[in-house]
């Protein structure tokens, strides 16, 4: 089993496109028939594939905005946290989450119950917090220090260095959610700004399978496994997506090790890609 990346972990930075504040089209640029996602630099086809999995998300996003409105109008109130230096976008699942409680986002730190940090970038400058706060600790979630952290906690190594490997490994960017990942033969030139781990078949022959892990005050609270076609494993694109409880799918040695992951990587709040060989 690997764990890879920890997308939802991040602390204080300034902000290098949108703040997550205003119109939802300041994430995006739109050219030659491709979306590029500036925050994460996931470029992706505008295709009919995307467009029926977007229509999808709106159907999701109308229930949630539906019981965020009947649970206002009847009075009840949940918390209210400001995010820094973004504010989450309604793609991200803790804004759903936030929304499906009644919460929201706050409008200032001072209206809000907590603080909560968030970019969806690799890097981050850390920063304290003055009150209640989650994931400020979470400075670096590159593909290099997950596989360091990992290696600590679950006692194997992620990490290759695919001069010296004899197998296949995958290479992909060290930014988070750029959805770049490619199988090469090793041994291999190393290339700059690449970063280079085991591969870990997770396919069943036909298909390929991710264990996308949603985590909440440093523990797994709910697994989606996530079925793609194997010849696009590192894609965006799930044909399918079934819900299970940690328990169901991981063993209780394995629920320690992620937390203790977690712990180690300062991660209060995260969604882990975990992948188990198949």
């Amino acid at each position: 089993m690997t764990a890879t990346d920890s997308s939802g972990a991040r602390a204080i930075s300034t902000p290098t496109t949108a703040d997550g504040r205003g119109s939802w089209l300041r994430d995006f640029r739109i050219a030659a028939g491709r979306i590029k996602v500036l925050t994460t630099g996931a470029n992706l086809k505008l295709d009919r594939t995307l467009a029926s999995e977007a229509l999808i998300w709106l159907g999701y996003h109308a229930v949630v905005r539906a019981r965020r409105l009947w649970l206002a109008a009847s009075g009840r109130r949940g918390v209210s946290l400001w995010f820094s230096p973004q504010a989450p976008r309604p793609w991200y699942l803790v804004w759903s989450a936030l929304a499906w409680s009644g919460g929201r986002v706050a409008a200032t730190p001072d209206d809000a119950d907590a603080m909560f940090a968030f970019e969806d970038a690799t890097w981050s400058i850390a920063a304290g917090a003055a009150r209640r706060a989650f994931n400020f600790g979470c400075a670096d979630i590159s593909k290099s220090r997950v596989a360091a952290v990992f290696e600590e906690t679950f006692g194997y190594p992620l990490a290759v260095d695919p001069t010296a490997w004899i197998s296949p490994a995958v290479e992909k960017s060290e930014l988070n959610g750029a959805h770049d990942g490619a199988i090469v033969e090793c041994p291999t030139t190393a290339l700059a700004g690449r970063h280079y781990q085991r591969f870990v078949d997770s396919s069943d022959g036909a298909f390929s399978y991710d264990l996308r892990t949603a985590c909440v005050g440093g523990r797994p609270v709910v697994v989606w496994i996530k079925r793609k076609a194997k010849h696009a494993r590192f894609s965006v694109h799930n044909l399918s997506a079934t819900t299970r409880r940690p328990h169901e799918v991981f063993s209780a040695d394995e629920l320690d090790k992620i937390s203790r992951f977690l712990a180690a990587m300062r991660i209060d709040w995260a969604g882990l890609d975990i992948l188990r060989r198949g």
